[in-house]
């Protein structure tokens, strides 16, 4: 008697049953569009306790060895290798006829083991079959095939031949025996379930011995008839034959879960080769459901066998994500009613495939998550899953297939958390429940909530996370569950509570806070307390996630909650706005994340339904500008162009606050002031300017309600702000549309830079009520010079003019203008001095400004770069010198004005010249002053001046201002002065009127002798040069002196009237 080698390991014989315990074969009869049959459900054994997470339904131990199979090893190894054939033959014939009785239409049903005759085969031969039947009846054996789950109308018999089949092929020496016999078995018909169950069976039992020899003729199979058959549709009618192959792809995903399972130590170098086998044969064959329950054993019974090995954990897999897809695929293809395990199923497998080496990368995981997620979630509600179910045999009992389901997700997610002990996973596995988060559908919600409860529980009590990661995302999944805290649904309503306690107690965790700890125990102990105090519950809540959450974090959960905003939902719109609400009344917004939150709230703005929400939320927007004002605007600006208006709304909430109105109207006036060099501006950037930005604003916020009173209180700061910026936009070359604007246009079309700036000047009148001044500039076209950078100085000129007219805000713009004055840019220069100058003929300017600070601003301008505002300072300067109040302001003026025409240099010689010549005559008459001191500056200065002018005696005129005395010295200078200044008599006549009515009476009366003497001495040229206007003036003057209290007065006028009358009949009209 042969010896064919050692016997097999006790659970190389029955490890196949616990395989087929998971998933059970559908009935012969099963096609297509059919429901599984009732089989699949579970049996009492394998209902375990799947809420540990340390047991699974996967995990089973395999039994001993029992006696009767000592008895029939023993049978088998007696036998010689031609026995051994013969049996095998017997057997393969048997079955052959079995299955013919059972295929062929109208045939008979029974399926009793009819042995034939005794002289057929030889004694042996039915010496050994006799005996195995025999043992049929053994209650051991019967125990042992029972967990088979054939169909109910099968006997034992022939599970038990193919048992037979592969024990004799497991203990045969000869490799030819084996593949010739194996391919004859796996040539019957594949029709049946128990038939490609018992072929999986008696291949996976002979690869225990012989694993290369059954690999090989499986390759073979494949090559020659499943591929063959793996396009062959299910719904097609076949012949016969093909019906025979029909579900050889189903067999030969059974054999190598066989295989699998009987490789013992063997199992890692093959298995990713088998892996790949299953993966491509369910991929390219016809699906249906004998497929997938194929598909779904052998991968139980691969997992199985790993989980035996005690080396898989160092081993890398590189076949197992292809595996999982398929896994997912079935899963996906399950119907929306639960009548089996095959959910609880697949996903255990998955669980357990996940613990392999490599790990599972994101994008794997990620899709296990969803389409596991998706199959249990989208169920019909508890109250409707067991009305869904089609018409079967026998009812499941659907709350047990639910919640084991359930449960089996639940361990997934345990897995993956503990295979990656870190809040970046916590999140990742967070990540993919939102959508069910914000489902619509009350069912839907509760059961995420739910199974996050139970995770964040397991990690809360059994994980410790290796690390400190602080994911910005965990504020986004902590809004979305706060966003339920109002749910209808009781039961959701406490779990997204307590998932958030949970979540704060993993960051305290991690953060090692006692404090903190201690803090969040008591929370909770209050919130039991206090159920009807929700808003309490939420004040503290909200604070402890303050302090807990990182500012990445805390931005994510206000944006989650400011999305809440736009649902339909009146409950959740007012909790989100609620919420948004208490966390900025906390004070803890920071600086980084005023942006973001802003912007946020700009997008779901136009989406609020609820007009209460949307006030809740400006007073929301009021607190976080008070709190980060710089940051509040500076974001607002960026949000649109302020034309669009779509962010009003914001600026209005911003003023519902006195002092926070006028922080931002500054802040405004500053963001005004950028104004880069054009060398430095692109033509493309020009729009994004930040000043550009900021007048757009101004602009609107000019007819805002809101801002009207604080409008008028920066009226001075945003006229000067305005006029800089027009000169700023004219430097940039900006002017396009400024002259085509048409006021009655009913065409709505955005304004140009420069017209919105002139839009903006004539607005700050007109809406705060300084309407003359607009109805002025209105009626002699004066709006029209500022259109044009050469006209521009008079439109100013005339705006000044007009508001010292009507004493609009003198003052404050005075005040205003001389901060510009300091300024180191030429153009706030030059709308400072237009302004100053203008205003200092105003007779109310005393009430507002010394005369001596006066004369020390515009020294300022003197040392401008910019030849106008040089100027204009001389010119003021003069004009205050013809104005004196004081003898200490006289001679600080006089004095600096002789050091400017001394020290002005060749450059500027030019406008030097005419303001010298300007200020003659009234550096004539001082030379009379009542001080001495003044007196003393006035010749220096004088001297200067003929100096600069080069007139021809300009040393006789230094002894008579140095020695000379009386009445001929002062004759003297007149003729040098005069002579030195031929054809400006007119000038110097119309200068010196002025100081007729000088309350100096010693400058009045120097005056008189000046205009007797020109009257005199050049009347002739006088006749030429006056003009009837000038005449007119002349008169007014001396009419004054008519009546004058001094003696003096009236007799010059009686003196010079005739020469007067005889003027205006020679003078040019």
């Amino acid at each position: 008697m042969l010896e064919c080698g050692p016997a097999p390991a006790p659970q190389d014989l029955c490890s196949h049953q616990e395989s087929l315990s998971m998933v059970a074969a559908p009935s012969d009869g099963f096609h297509g569009s059919q429901w599984r049959s009732t089989c699949l459900l579970p049996t009492e054994e394998q209902k375990r306790d799947v809420g540990h997470p340390g047991r699974a339904t996967l995990d089973e131990s395999l039994g001993d060895r029992s006696p009767w199979e000592e008895e029939l090893l023993g049978q088998i190894r007696a036998m010689s290798d031609s026995q051994r054939s013969r049996v095998l033959e017997a057997i393969q014939h048997r079955i052959e006829e079995h299955t013919q009785v059972i295929t062929i239409p109208g045939g008979s049903s029974g399926l009793g083991l009819q042995l034939p005759r005794a002289g057929h085969w030889g004694p042996s031969t039915v010496f050994c079959l006799q005996l195995l039947w025999k043992e049929v009846a053994d209650p051991g054996i019967r125990e042992l095939l029972a967990p088979l789950n054939l169909e109910p109308q099968q006997p034992v018999e022939k599970a038990f031949l193919f048992l037979v089949y592969g024990l004799i092929l497991r203990e045969c020496a000869s490799s030819d025996l084996v593949r010739r016999h194996l391919m004859r078995l796996l040539e019957l018909s594949h029709q049946t379930a128990g038939q490609r169950e018992g072929m999986a069976v008696a291949s996976g039992i002979a690869s225990s011995s012989h694993l290369q020899e059954v690999w090989a003729t499986l390759e073979h199979l494949g090559r020659t008839r499943v591929l063959r058959t793996a396009c062959t549709s299910p719904d097609y009618q076949e012949p016969y034959a093909d019906v025979h192959w029909r579900w050889v792809s189903s067999t030969s995903l059974l054999c190598y879960g066989h295989m699998a399972l009987h490789a013992g130590e063997h199992i890692l170098p093959w298995v990713d080769n088998v892996i790949s086998r299953m993966v491509y044969y369910f991929s390219c064959s016809c699906y249906d459901n004998i497929l997938e329950t194929s598909f779904l054993s052998a991968a139980v019974m691969l997992v199985k066998a790993l989980k035996q090995e005690h080396s898989t954990r160092r081993y890398r897999f590189t076949q197992i994500p292809e595996l999982i897809q398929c896994l997912l695929a079935i899963l996906q293809k399950e119907p929306n009613f639960l009548a089996t395990l095959f959910r609880q199923k697949i996903i255990l497998v998955i669980m357990e495939l996940s613990k392999l080496r490599p790990s599972l990368k994101p994008v794997v995981k990620s899709r296990i998550l969803q389409t596991c997620l998706q199959s249990l979630y989208m169920l019909p509600p508890m109250e409707m899953l067991k009305s869904c179910l089609p018409p079967l045999d026998l009812a499941p009992d659907v709350m047990v297939l639910y919640q084991k389901s359930m449960q089996a997700l639940d361990l997934l997610l345990q897995t993956f958390i503990s295979e990656n002990k870190s809040m970046d996973e916590m999140c990742f596995l967070l990540q993919h429940t939102e959508p069910w988060l914000k489902s619509d559908k009350s069912h839907e919600c509760k059961r995420v909530v739910q199974t996050i409860f139970l995770l964040l529980k397991y990690v809360v009590d059994y994980v410790k996370l290796t690390d400190e990661a602080t994911p910005s995302m965990l504020g986004h999944q902590i809004g979305l569950l706060m966003l339920l805290w109002r749910d209808r649904d009781p039961v959701t309503q406490s779990h997204s509570r307590q998932c958030i306690y949970l979540l704060l107690q993993l960051l305290i965790q991690q953060k090692g806070s006692m404090g903190q700890f201690m803090h969040l125990n008591k929370m909770k102990n209050f919130e039991a307390k206090a159920l009807r105090r929700s808003e309490m519950k939420f004040y503290n809540l909200v604070k402890a996630l303050d302090r807990s959450l990182t500012p990445a974090q805390h931005t994510q959960l206000i944006l989650t909650l400011l999305g809440g905003l736009c649902s339909h939902d009146h409950l959740q719109c007012d909790l989100a706005s609620q919420l948004v609400l208490m966390i900025f009344q906390n004070q803890s917004i920071k600086v980084e994340q005023v942006a973001e939150i802003l912007q946020g709230l700009f997008q779901e703005l136009p989406s609020i339904v609820f007009k209460n929400i949307l006030q809740t939320m400006m007073k929301a927007v009021t607190m976080l500008g008070t709190q980060h004002t710089q940051e509040t605007v500076e974001v607002m600006l960026s949000l649109c162009h302020p034309s669009e208006r779509q962010v009003l709304p914001l600026w209005k909430a911003l003023a519902s606050n006195n002092q926070l109105a006028r922080k931002v109207l500054m802040l405004l006036y500053m963001k005004l002031k950028l104004r880069p060099p054009k060398e430095l501006v692109r033509l493309s950037q020009q729009a994004e300017l930040i000043s550009l930005l900021a007048l757009g604003t101004i602009y609107e916020l000019l007819y805002t309600r809101e801002y009207k009173a604080t409008v008028r209180w920066a009226f001075a700061g945003i006229l000067v702000g305005l006029l800089t910026q027009l000169h700023y936009l004219f430097e940039l070359d900006v002017v396009e549309g400024i002259s085509d604007y048409q006021e009655d246009s009913l065409e709505v079309k955005p304004l140009s830079p420069c017209r919105t700036c002139l839009e903006a000047l004539k607005g700050l009148f007109w809406t705060t009520n300084y309407w003359e001044v607009f109805a002025y500039l209105q009626l002699l076209r004066g709006w029209e010079l500022f259109e044009h950078l050469e006209t521009y100085t008079e439109g100013v000129t005339l705006l000044a003019r007009a508001m010292a007219h009507y004493d609009c805000e003198v003052k404050a713009v005075l005040g205003q203008a001389v901060i510009s004055l300091k300024s180191s840019e030429e153009r706030d220069n030059i709308v400072a001095i237009l302004v100053i100058t203008e205003f200092l003929n105003s007779q109310e300017l005393t009430q507002y400004m010394s005369r001596r600070a006066m004369d020390n601003f515009l020294s300022l301008g003197l040392s401008s770069p910019n030849q106008l505002v040089r100027a204009m300072s001389l010119k003021g300067l003069t004009s205050i010198l013809m104005d004196p109040k004081k003898a200490p302001v006289r001679g600080g003026a006089i004095s600096l004005f002789g050091d400017v025409v001394h020290s002005g240099g060749k450059k500027y010689r030019p406008a030097l010249k005419r303001q010298a010549f300007q200020a003659l005559v009234p550096l004539l008459f001082h030379l009379v002053d009542s001080c001495p001191a003044v007196v003393m500056k006035t010749k220096l200065t004088f001297l200067r001046c003929a100096i600069l002018l080069k007139w021809e005696f300009r040393k006789e005129l230094f002894g008579k201002l140095a020695w000379g005395h009386g009445l001929g010295a002062e004759n003297d200078i007149f003729i040098y002065m005069v002579e030195s200044n031929f054809g400006s008599y007119h000038q110097f006549l119309m200068q010196a009127l002025i100081y007729l009515g000088s309350p100096h009476k010693n400058l009045k009366r120097m005056a008189m002798k000046f205009i007797g003497g020109i009257l005199q001495d050049y009347f002739t040229d006088l006749c030429f040069s006056l003009k009837r206007g000038d005449l007119k003036i002349f008169k007014k003057y001396l009419e004054v002196l008519k009546k004058d209290s001094d003696s003096v007065s009236r007799r010059f006028y009686q003196n010079f009237l005739e020469d007067i009358t005889e003027l205006s009949k020679f003078v040019r009209q």
